[in-house]
């Protein structure tokens, strides 16, 4: 029958296994600091149970007194890991704090000399303690990706394994480990690795998530950029003619950028462009598509919205940033915007119904800007 010490051994290389991958798929990538840290942690951790089963064939007293220090640090990385991926503030005091007080833990209990059996079942317990905490961590919000609730689970899992193991075999630690036993060392072996692969995945999705947002969030603005607008305003184009539902159109463009981009800098006009695009997303509805189509010329859809809602949308709009906070890099400065406006008609292309809107927005321009101009509708062929 395999004993404990085996165990610890087949856990260590486990873990230093699973480092080595981790690293191997961080090479070609860009992965976020919390997957360095997971990475450290499962190579220490690791490390530290593998030199837990060799201390007493070395006959090196100082491996027993270093190890349980590496197995625990190895766990602290993996709760500070959880903190950086979810953007806890403090996370660095969190850190800290844990760190000094397990170190006091394992001080006092060297200072008392305790066994090395007991003091392999004061590090599991301390590590059964820090995995329930991280499940906690990770099932506090209830509209988190089901991944995270699943990993969640698994961290809870793994602490309930634990105590249950430390309690069967509590006392023989370094002998056979009864059937009962192995069952729950094993189980709790296997949520490690689903745990590790688990992260791991957690990861890639957070980075998938970042890269889709990057292709069609403009940075600057959060807005929509050129891609993602046309895509989706078509999309809503063609569902509002599915629907026989009207769908409004504008073009808008901030007076005089050029102006305040050659006076106060371009950071004054990012500020500008930023500024902009928070009023508009306070004035439209969540369903309503806006997007930056190039420098500081935007559009907007309006789905299910006729003539008269988009004209009483695109004048408060106007209003609003007519009323916008003055900028930090311009003084007095006051934005305006001109802004075009059409019905898209039934069977008319996106582009189409954009040219005859920057149309209208070149006559609310030559008419004295700051202000909102429909345009002529489509002509029926004969």
């Amino acid at each position: 029958m395999i004993d404990n010490p085996t165990f610890m051994l087949a856990i260590g290389i486990g873990n230093i296994a699973f480092a080595v991958l981790m690293a191997g798929y961080m090479r070609n990538a860009d992965n976020s600091i919390a997957l360095r840290y997971w990475m450290w942690a499962r190579l220490i951790g690791g490390l530290g149970q593998t030199c837990w089963w060799l201390a007493p064939l070395v006959a090196i007293p100082l491996l027993d007194v270093l190890t349980p220090f590496a197995w625990i640090g190895g766990v602290l990385l993996e709760v500070a890991a959880y903190c950086i991926f979810f953007g806890m503030p403090r996370w660095r005091r969190v850190a800290s704090l844990s760190a000094l007080g397990c170190g006091a833990v394992l001080i006092g209990a060297l200072a008392a000399g305790i066994t090395r059996q007991q003091m392999q079942w004061l590090v599991s317990a301390m590590m059964a303690l820090f995995a329930l905490g991280a499940a906690v961590l990770l099932l506090r919000d209830r509209k988190a990706p089901l991944l995270q609730h699943i990993i969640g689970v698994n961290d809870a899992l793994f602490a309930i394994a634990i105590w249950a193991w430390l309690l069967m075999e509590n006392g023989r630690l370094d002998a056979a480990i009864t059937p009962v036993g192995g069952v729950t060392y094993l189980f709790s072996y296997l949520m490690m690795i689903v745990n590790g692969f688990g992260f791991l995945l957690l990861c890639k999705q957070k980075d998938d998530e970042k890269m889709r947002r990057l292709a069609t969030v403009d940075g600057l603005t959060d807005t929509l950029n050129r891609r993602a607008f046309f895509e989706r305003a078509d999309s809503a184009r063609m569902l509002a003619l599915r629907l026989r539902k009207p769908i409004a159109l504008m073009m808008l463009d901030l007076d005089h950028f050029k102006r305040l981009n050659d006076g106060f800098g371009h950071a004054c006009g990012d500020e500008a462009l930023r500024v902009f695009a928070d009023t508009a997303r306070g004035v439209l509805r969540d369903h309503d598509l806006m997007g930056r189509l190039g420098g500081e010329e935007f559009a907007v859809a309006l789905p299910g919205t006729g003539l008269e809602g988009a004209l009483h949308a695109a004048e408060r709009l106007r209003v609003a940033v007519a009323e916008a906070p003055l900028l930090s890099c311009a003084g007095t400065y006051r934005m305006t915007v001109s802004i075009g406006l059409v019905m898209v008609d039934a069977n008319e292309a996106l582009t189409a119904a954009l040219a005859r809107a920057d149309h209208a927005l070149y006559a609310a321009k030559t008419a004295g800007r700051n202000r909102v101009e429909v345009g002529a509708p489509l002509r029926k062929r004969a």
